[in-house]
C-alpha cells in the first residue's frame, strides 16, 4: 500500500494530514490538558466517571477505573496511544515524502512539519512518562515495533535534533500561515520549552529570546481577548501555536468548553451544552492580586439564560467553594461543539522561559526582570525588582507561570519538572478533596499495563513496579 501511495504531491499532503490526526485526538478529549490539570494545585475534576483518581492519585498501572467507564483515552493512557500513533504516521512522511517529485519548497515544509510533530509527540510523552521509547523509523517488522525505552536525555537529544532540522525547513510565520500548522518560530518556541524541561538553561534562554526578537508576535493589550472566540484571529498576534477548534461537523473540537462550563448547560455565555466537570480551587482564586486582570478568567457565579446571576454552588450544592474557569467559552456553540482554541505555545511562555533560564543561570538580572515584568505589566499588577535573590526570583517565575497558564495543561508539569509537587499538592484541597497525598512515584505516570503486556522489551517505570 505504501509503495503505491507515496507518488504525488497530493499523496504527501494527505499523509501529512494523517499525521495531524493524533494531535487533534489529544485535544478533542482534552487528553493532554486532563492528564495534568486534574492533578495540579489549581484545578480539580468533579468526582464522576473515574476522574477523581487523578486529584487523589489513586490510579493504577492498568488505569482500571478509567477503563471501567470507557474513559481511558482521555488521560495518560490516551497520551501514550495517540502520541505513538502520531509518531508512526509522521515517520512514514519523513521516510517517503523526500522521494516524491514535487515543489521543493513545499516538500521541505511538509518534512519540517512532520519533524516538528515528531518532536511534539516525544516531548508530550517524556513529560508524562519520563523514559520512553524513541521511534524514528517506520514499523515494518515486529522487531521494529517492540523497542525498549530510552532515558530522558536520549529522548531530549532526539527532540532537539528534530526541532533543529524543522527550523531549517519550515518557512517563517506570516499571516498566510495555515491555522494550526507550525512555522519556523513555532519550532523554535517548542525548542525553548523542551530545553527548559531538560534544564538546558542557555539553550532555553537563547531559543526563547529568538522568538521574542523575531518580532512576529506581541502581547495582546487585554489578556481576556486571548480567549475570546470572536477575536481568535487577532489573538494569533500572541498565540504561537494552538489546537484550533471548530463547531461544525466533521471537523474536530476540544471538549474544554463543555468540561469547564456550568452544569446542565445553565450558563448563557459558556456554551449550549456544558457539564460542570472542571473547576478551580478557591485557594488558587484567592492567590491572585485583586488587580490582576487574569483573575477575571475565573468566577464564582454565572449568568443563566434568563439573565439572572447564579452562584455555581447553587447548581452543584456539594461544591460550596466552586470557582468556574472562563478560558473556554462559546455562547454560539453547536451543542458541545465549539470554536474554542486550546493554546499550546504563547508569547508569555517565551518571556517566562527566558526569565526562568536567565534567573537560574545568573540570578535576577535586568534581562530576567524585563521578561517577567512584560507579563506582569500586561496583567495589570506591579512589576518586580531588587532586592530579590535567585531562589526567590525563580519561585516568582514559577508562580507567574501558574497565574498565566492555568487550565492550559501546563501547571502539573511545572511542578513535576521542578520536583515541587509533593510540597504544593497537599495545600490544594477543598470539601470535595479534603486530603491529597501524592507520592514520589506520581512524578511520572505509569506506562499503561496493556503496553507492557504487548511489548516484552518495554519495562514499567521503576517506581511503579
Amino acid at each position: 500500500m505504501t509503495t503505491n501511495f507515496y507518488q504525488s504531491a497530493q499523496d504527501a499532503e494527505a499523509a501529512l494530514i494523517a499525521a495531524y490526526g493524533p494531535l487533534a485526538d489529544l485535544f478533542v478529549l482534552s487528553t493532554t490538558v486532563i492528564s495534568g490539570d486534574f492533578q495540579d494545585d489549581q484545578t480539580w475534576a468533579k468526582p464522576v466517571v473515574g476522574r477523581n483518581v487523578y486529584p487523589l492519585f489513586t490510579y493504577d498501572t492498568d488505569y482500571s477505573a478509567q477503563k471501567s467507564f470507557g474513559r481511558q483515552l482521555e488521560g495518560p493512557y490516551g497520551v501514550w496511544q495517540y502520541c505513538y500513533k502520531g509518531i508512526e504516521n509522521v515517520n512514514w512522511v519523513i521516510e517517503k515524502v523526500p522521494q516524491i517529485t514535487m515543489d521543493e519548497g513545499r516538500k521541505n515544509a511538509i518534512i519540517g512539519e512532520a519533524l516538528f510533530l515528531r518532536a511534539f509527540f516525544h516531548f508530550t510523552l517524556t513529560k508524562n512518562f519520563g523514559d520512553v521509547i524513541v521511534r524514528t523509523t517506520t514499523s515494518k517488522t515486529e522487531a521494529e515495533t517492540l523497542l525498549p525505552k530510552s532515558d530522558k536525555k536520549a529522548v531530549y537529544d532526539q527532540i532537539f535534533k528534530d526541532l533543529g532540522e524543522a527550523e531549517l525547513k519550515l518557512p517563517p510565520y506570516s499571516v498566510a500561515t495555515v491555522k494550526g500548522r507550525p512555522s519556523k518560530e513555532v519550532a523554535t518556541a517548542l525548542y525553548a520549552k523542551a530545553a527548559l524541561y531538560a534544564e538546558e538553561w542557555n539553550v532555553a534562554k537563547e531559543k526563547a529570546m529568538q522568538v521574542i526578537a523575531s518580532g512576529k508576535y506581541t502581547l495582546m493589550d487585554n489578556v481576556l481577548d486571548v480567549y475570546d472566540v470572536e477575536k481568535e484571529d487577532d489573538a494569533r498576534a500572541e498565540v504561537i501555536f494552538a489546537f484550533e477548534g471548530h463547531n461544525a461537523n466533521p471537523t474536530k473540537t476540544a471538549n474544554m468548553m463543555g468540561l469547564c462550563g456550568p452544569a446542565n448547560s445553565a450558563g448563557r455565555d459558556y456554551g449550549n451544552s456544558t457539564f460542570g466537570s472542571i473547576f478551580a480551587y478557591q485557594t488558587f482564586f484567592d492567590s491572585f492580586d485583586p488587580r490582576d486582570e487574569r483573575r477575571q478568567l475565573l468566577d464564582t457565579f454565572f449568568i443563566d439564560r434568563a439573565g439572572n446571576h447564579v452562584s455555581q454552588k447553587d447548581i452543584i450544592p456539594f461544591t460550596p467553594n466552586t470557582v468556574l474557569i472562563k478560558k473556554y467559552m462559546d455562547k454560539n456553540s453547536n451543542g458541545d461543539r465549539n470554536r474554542c482554541n486550546v493554546p499550546i505555545l504563547r508569547l508569555p511562555d517565551m518571556h517566562l522561559i527566558a526569565a526562568e533560564a536567565e534567573g537560574r543561570l545568573n540570578g535576577p538580572t535586568s534581562l530576567a526582570f524585563e521578561q517577567i515584568n512584560a507579563v506582569r505589566s500586561r496583567a495589570g499588577i506591579p512589576t518586580l525588582g531588587l532586592p530579590m535573590d535567585k531562589d526567590a526570583f525563580v519561585a516568582a517565575v514559577l508562580q507567574e507561570r501558574g497565574w498565566e497558564f492555568f487550565a492550559e495543561g501546563d501547571r502539573w508539569y511545572d511542578l513535576t519538572r521542578t520536583n515541587t509537587f509533593m510540597e504544593a499538592i497537599p495545600k490544594a484541597v477543598d470539601v470535595v478533596y479534603p486530603e491529597r497525598n501524592p507520592q514520589p512515584k506520581h512524578r511520572y505516570f505509569p506506562i499503561p499495563l496493556d503496553e507492557i503486556r504487548a511489548n516484552p522489551n518495554l519495562e514499567q517505570n521503576p517506581d511503579w513496579n
